[in-house]
């Protein structure tokens, strides 16, 4: 098996796939540094991007770089190129959090991943209403799968269960609403009018959708307000909205990482299923809520992310900031 190092180009190609992964308020928490002599590339956590009011223990940005992750994995895998991680390589820096190599060599293993490749520029959130149309259980099997290949599990909640999550989320919006903390933490990554289409990161204006006409689907109102705020209209979403839930049996940093990975997998076999997603983590930032959210009949412990599923609108991307922002050779 050739072992060549990869080209400072090829590093770059790969970081440009991968940084099209979704984090929280599209903080983008990440840095990557190529080790020239070695070939690796190691993956770190950015503490400047955290958000200490909504995500105190950082659960979310471990999150974000494990879907950033992935896509790398993703991108090698098309590029011929198998990767290779190590999670949490050095116990002296929780910052650090995978190692990368990357052997010239490609298995039956990896054509999954590659399959994957044209969902990464595809695949957007949207906060656009969907349609009542039901996803087929055949597709939902897929994606279940897809969390399984990575260690993790998606529950689709029966009836009473979704009713039960609904209602976490409109309590996790009231408790928002109260705290002017986490309504100043939000402000800081919105993007407003020119700002917006000019930003590299943070969530604008033509991303945040909507208000709801009557609240039957589980979407974050952002909202926006002083100089420079958009109008928005009203819309009615779906009003029986299909949900999906990620989680793992445990929840330390390894698994936050690995359930990231495993969210990027579910959203981008979603992506080339036709589906659109927005992924839903308000009512997983109140301790309290969390707490109650899984379904006590399952054997996943603890749930990371909550994905609303459906037929909807194309919508536009994000924006993300320059390679050469987050990559850095040494």
């Amino acid at each position: 098996m050739s072992t060549t190092a990869p080209t400072r180009t090829l590093v770059t190609s790969l970081i440009e796939d991968a940084v099209t992964a979704p984090s929280m308020h599209n903080a983008q928490p990440w840095k990557f540094v190529h080790r020239t002599d070695t070939g690796t590339v190691e993956l770190y956590g950015d503490p400047e991007r955290a958000m200490p009011r909504e995500d105190p223990d950082h659960r979310a940005l471990h999150l974000g770089c494990g879907a950033v992750l992935f896509g790398l994995r993703v991108s090698a895998a098309h590029h011929g190129r198998h990767a290779v991680t190590h999670l949490l390589p050095d116990p002296a820096d929780p910052w650090h959090f995978a190692d990368v190599r990357l052997p010239e060599a490609v298995g039956d293993r990896d054509a999954g991943l590659a399959a994957l490749h044209p969902a990464l520029r595809e695949r957007h959130t949207s906060r656009l209403p969907f349609t009542d149309e039901r996803i087929a259980p055949e597709i939902l099997d897929t994606l279940r799968s897809a969390a399984f290949l990575e260690g993790c599990r998606l529950v689709v909640p029966g009836a009473w269960h979704t009713a039960m999550v609904l209602d976490l989320f409109h309590d996790s919006e009231r408790f928002q609403s109260a705290d002017p903390t986490v309504r100043q933490e939000i402000d800081t990554w919105m993007r407003t009018g020119a700002e917006g289409e000019k930003g590299t990161e943070g969530i604008p204006s033509y991303a945040i959708g909507p208000r709801q006409y009557d609240v039957t689907s589980p979407v974050r109102d952002f909202g926006t307000r002083g100089p420079g705020a958009p109008s928005r209209e009203s819309a009615r979403f779906e009003k029986s909205p299909q949900i999906a839930l990620l989680g793992t049996v445990d929840d330390t940093p390894a698994e936050w990482l690995k359930a990231g990975q495993a969210m990027h997998r579910v959203l981008l076999m979603a992506t080339l299923e036709g589906l659109s997603t927005s992924l839903m983590s308000q009512p997983l930032e109140w301790p309290e809520l969390r707490a109650v959210a899984r379904d006590p009949a399952s054997t996943t412990g603890f749930v990371h992310m909550m994905i609303r599923m459906g037929y909807g609108p194309p919508v536009r991307a994000t924006p993300r900031r320059p390679v050469a922002d987050v990559l850095s050779f040494e």
